[in-house]
């Protein structure tokens, strides 16, 4: 019983309840997990609604004893006694403690308990005076005070304003027309006469005839011509007509990234030129067919997997680290509503954190030989290859003088490693051979466990 419980003084009065206490969730907070569509769509989750279970009526548990209570009361008495004050103990010899204060009467004591109680509602309920009514105090108000002092020096290194600083200046949103249509994706500038590395899905309809626009960061336009691209890695070279003293960015490296760290992604989502996201790779060595998984086997990339936001018009964009290094090209992103990754995507597409990006160690080798031969380079060991039923990748047909004919690979042979790296179906070993620069040696285990050594082969992609 509480202090301002009437039955502490008066057995005949009715025992206030102590109040209930809600109970824990029923069952867990998210449900089931429901299983994932076939299509790859995300799992769905059921939230049922929570249940309280409340504690009512008085429970003797709760009754606080009074810790000044005269030692020796009867269960008849009425009224407890109690030593008022307590003794000093560190006072004088000699020293009387004055006498209790004078009994009042059970009437006067129940209303001096009713008003106490009033009180405590009151400021139960939220009512107290001061809190809505006037105040003799000054009154505060945000509107008047002044403003703060306006930022200054740089941005702290490493931080996703001093990334953004560094690479906006080279990123383009690239506006593309031809005989197909119309569309929009981003780029970034490779070298100050005017290179801008982008994806083939951004420029292509634009291939044969079609206009290319570049917008840059302080809104100056200036047309632009394809150099030459690569629809089996997703990757393009554009040239702005005329163009000097540009910003190039700084090319980092992607064969040493982990899992965790955190990546900046810069483009053109939605046509929102210049927009900034940030988050973290979330995978490395996700194999994901180019183009938003509109190619064939033959494009598929070994893409880094982030859950930056990336959304169309994205597409081509510089995804980096904190140091402002691009470590990759922001290429395509997981749409659940249509079961694809889609890259520039159509309308149903949009971000759920889920984004893949071109490694920059092959996206760079590519536009390299772009810019010096007009056409990219595809590694190959020229074999087909499907999904092995217990796991890796089955070799078809081999073309006659390839390396893995020269190799000694024959049809029916399961691939399950290459070098250190698990083949757990056939877009792995596509994308783990892409990965590799022609001329590259490789070690192919086998499910019979025999290793071969493949010298990798590198053959023209067609020029359009």
């Amino acid at each position: 019983m509480t202090e301002n419980d009437p039955s502490a003084h008066d057995p005949a009065a009715p025992r206030q309840p102590e109040s209930g206490r809600p109970g824990g969730w029923a069952g867990s907070p998210y449900g089931e997990q429901a299983a994932a569509p076939e299509s790859g769509g995300t799992p769905q989750y059921s939230a049922p609604e929570p249940t309280y279970h409340a504690v009512t009526g008085a429970d003797p548990s709760y009754a606080t004893p009074n810790p000044w209570s005269a030692q020796g009361a009867t269960a008849g008495q009425t009224q407890q006694q109690s030593v008022y004050p307590p003794p000093n103990p560190y006072a004088q010899p000699g020293y009387a403690p004055p006498p209790p204060p004078a009994k009042r009467s059970g009437g006067k004591l129940l209303a001096g308990v009713a008003l106490v109680a009033l009180l405590v509602g009151g400021i139960a309920g939220g009512t107290v005076g001061y809190l809505t009514g006037g105040s003799s105090g000054p009154v505060g108000n945000a509107l008047d005070a002044p403003k703060p002092a306006q930022q200054t020096g740089n941005a702290p290194a490493g931080s996703v304003e001093a990334v953004a600083q560094k690479l906006s200046p080279s990123v383009v949103e690239l506006q593309v027309a031809g005989q197909q249509g119309a569309g929009e994706g981003s780029g970034f500038v490779i070298s100050t006469d005017g290179y801008i590395l982008t994806n083939n899905h951004v420029v292509e309809v634009a291939a044969n005839g079609g206009q290319i626009q570049a917008v840059f960061q302080d809104g100056k336009k200036a047309a632009a011509k394809i150099i030459g691209r690569d629809p089996t890695t997703d990757i393009a070279v554009v040239k702005v007509d005329g163009a000097s003293n540009l910003t190039p960015v700084e090319l980092g490296r992607s064969d040493d990234l982990r899992v965790g760290q955190s990546v900046v992604a810069i483009g053109s989502p939605f046509e929102l030129a210049g927009t900034v996201t940030s988050g973290i790779v979330s995978s490395l060595h996700r194999p994901v067919r180019a183009g938003g998984g509109q190619g064939g086997q033959e494009t598929v990339m070994d893409a880094v997997q982030t859950d930056a936001a990336i959304n169309p018009g994205n597409s081509g964009g510089p995804l980096a680290n904190m140091s402002g290094q691009v470590i990759g090209i922001n290429s395509a992103i997981y749409s659940p509503q249509s079961a694809s990754g889609q890259g520039q995507g159509g309308s149903e597409s949009g971000n759920v954190g889920i984004g893949f990006a071109i490694p920059i160690d092959q996206a760079r080798r590519t536009a390299d030989t772009i810019i010096k031969t007009g056409q990219a380079i595809q590694t190959y060991i020229g074999a087909q290859v499907k999904d092995a039923p217990q796991g890796g990748a089955e070799l078809g047909a081999i073309t006659a003088g390839s390396p893995a004919e020269k190799a000694g690979l024959k049809a029916g042979d399961i691939v399950t490693k290459i070098d250190d790296r698990t083949i757990d179906k056939a877009d792995t070993l596509v994308a783990a051979v892409r990965t590799r620069a022609p001329d590259e040696k490789a070690k192919f285990t086998l499910s019979d466990g025999r290793t071969v050594e493949v010298t990798l082969g590198g053959q023209p992609v067609p020029a359009n």
